[in-house]
């Protein structure tokens, strides 16, 4: 069955919980910050930092309140970051959250530069230890929530939902966070007019559902997302590394796990490269042969030198005559 989270904004005190207990499970490094007039801290999502909490300020019949809204992955039923992913290194668990294979990120920033909540960064290939990549480094890849799927493995929950000190998030089966997140916006309509369940039907079914107490774009969510019309990716574009692991098969062409359902361009393959000809084909027709760029290099050099030559005997002549005729007036 199908795992998520449901978090209720109306319940959330920015204490910042959440943020801490996923840097130090994943053992994220902290990023040097400034302050920007406000207590939002960092101020975007980054490679380093998976999970943040979005400070919004609203002001209403004169009074100033503030909406803490969680930013991460939300893990998309039909993710559009698994969607254009050229490599199928992004795919989904047996939970249905969405994972990602750094051995075939090749970094390309398709899956960050489409995803409509702008949620996966790139980073350098050893940010966390958590995470081994081991071919083709250093390189960058893809970063982003992976819902603690190694402790969802053994039993557990992710660190952000243990750590909530309110509850505003809660774990558990995805279709009974959904029942409890409508119940919840019926409890709080009569102090909360505009609150709604954000996530149940966007995008297939976000895995990350919200109880949100203004209308999403207050909270900086798209209203409507969905999967649109995304340029394809190019085989002769796959780095020459990439294309040389599946050539080798070092890496499968496509991931066993994975379903071709999952993927715009399912039977995309890297082209191989084109191989160089061998320096006696390339000379082949030459009267020397092989010794053709050789006997050029030398022809060159000579070339150069003459130049050089002639040139600085000039140079040195500008510079005797006028003193000749300065000696000859003496």
């Amino acid at each position: 069955m199908p795992k998520g989270m449901l978090v209720d904004v109306s319940k959330c005190i920015a204490c910042r919980s959440c943020q801490v207990a996923c840097k130090q499970w994943w053992k994220l490094p902290a990023v040097p910050s400034v302050n920007r007039g406000s207590h939002e801290n960092p101020a975007e999502l980054t490679a380093h930092t998976w999970n943040r909490i979005a400070f919004v300020e609203l002001e209403s019949e004169g009074a100033r309140k503030r909406l803490f809204t969680r930013k991460s992955c939300n893990h998309c039923s039909q993710a559009t970051c698994v969607w254009v992913c050229p490599t199928f290194a992004r795919g989904y668990t047996s939970l249905g959250s969405v994972t990602i294979d750094p051995d075939r990120c090749i970094g390309c920033g398709r899956c960050g530069e489409y995803c409509p909540f702008g949620v996966p960064k790139l980073g350098a290939h050893d940010i966390t230890r958590k995470i081994p990549v081991g071919l083709q480094t250093p390189r960058l890849i893809s970063y982003s929530c992976a819902l603690c799927k190694d402790r969802l493995e053994t039993g557990g929950m992710p660190a952000c939902a243990k750590a909530c000190p309110t509850q505003a998030i809660q774990f558990g089966e995805w279709a009974d966070l959904v029942k409890r997140g409508r119940a919840r916006v019926n409890t709080i309509k009569e102090s909360h007019p505009k609150a709604n369940l954000y996530g149940e039907k966007e995008l297939g079914g976000l895995k990350i559902v919200k109880v949100l107490t203004e209308e999403p774009r207050v909270h900086g969510l798209p209203e409507n997302p969905k999967l649109g019309t995304y340029p394809v990716f190019v085989k002769h574009n796959f780095p020459r590394w990439y294309e040389k692991a599946v050539t080798e098969k070092i890496l499968p062409v496509f991931p066993p796990k994975a379903n071709p359902k999952w993927y715009m361009q399912p039977d995309l393959a890297p082209a191989p490269a084109p191989k160089e000809p061998a320096l006696a084909a390339m000379f082949e027709g030459s009267k020397f042969g092989t010794w053709t760029p050789l006997i050029g290099g030398w022809l060159g050099i000579g070339v150069l030198g003459s130049l050089s030559g002639l040139f600085w005997t000039l140079r040195r002549r500008k510079t005797v005559e006028p003193e000749e005729e300065q000696n000859k007036d003496a």
